[in-house]
């Protein structure tokens, strides 16, 4: 490949990951440079996430732990950009819900509504359009788990367990709480964390 070619595979993925708002697969990354080579796109990641780095100082193209990357703000600023995003993904109340079944999933409705109230019947048609959460029938009672788009939206990969850990240190200081199972996360969720 030339050095036009390079250029503009480079372009093409720097679109892509732009444009998705959300981690792609290095297959989807393939597809989108126009290289059809796997080694080739991977230099190309790398070069860009180098660049990114060297030139941007609140945002980054990020390799996740499943091989895919994201282009996002460092999560350091999330807490300075948070007055100035103008349409949020989520309503609060229902990125609370959202937060609430990743960390104690699973869940059922009953519950849900006890911790969060009658108004999380809405929240919980809003997440699943989103297909951030799934149900299964248990009896007469619906068991709530988050979906594999929430983990790579949100950017946490793993089992259950880590996941917990994970929200579990993103919204406290691990050193000044114990962890309780009916714990709910202080903030919610924000994208890429």
């Amino acid at each position: 490949m030339g050095k036009i070619e390079d250029d503009e595979a480079m372009a093409r993925l720097e679109a892509s990951l732009y444009s998705a708002g959300r981690p792609l697969t290095i297959e989807e990354l393939i597809r989108a440079s126009g290289t059809e080579s796997r080694t080739k796109t991977l230099a190309l990641m790398t070069n860009l996430v180098k660049k990114t780095k060297s030139v941007f100082r609140a945002i980054e193209v990020a390799s996740l732990p499943d091989g895919s990357y994201v282009f996002q703000l460092k999560p350091e600023f999330n807490t300075v950009i948070r007055k100035y995003a103008s349409n949020p993904l989520l309503p609060t109340a229902t990125l609370k819900t959202l937060s609430y079944i990743a960390y104690m999933q699973p869940v059922s409705s009953k519950r849900l509504v006890e911790v969060r109230g009658s108004g999380v019947y809405m929240h919980l048609k809003l997440l699943q359009q989103l297909d951030y959460i799934e149900h299964q029938n248990v009896g007469r009672l619906k068991i709530y788990n988050t979906t594999e788009k929430f983990q790579k939206y949100f950017g946490i990969q793993g089992d259950k367990d880590l996941l917990k850990q994970k929200l579990f240190t993103k919204v406290r200081n691990p050193s000044q709480v114990t962890v309780s199972q009916e714990s709910l996360p202080a903030e919610p969720l924000t994208p890429s964390q």
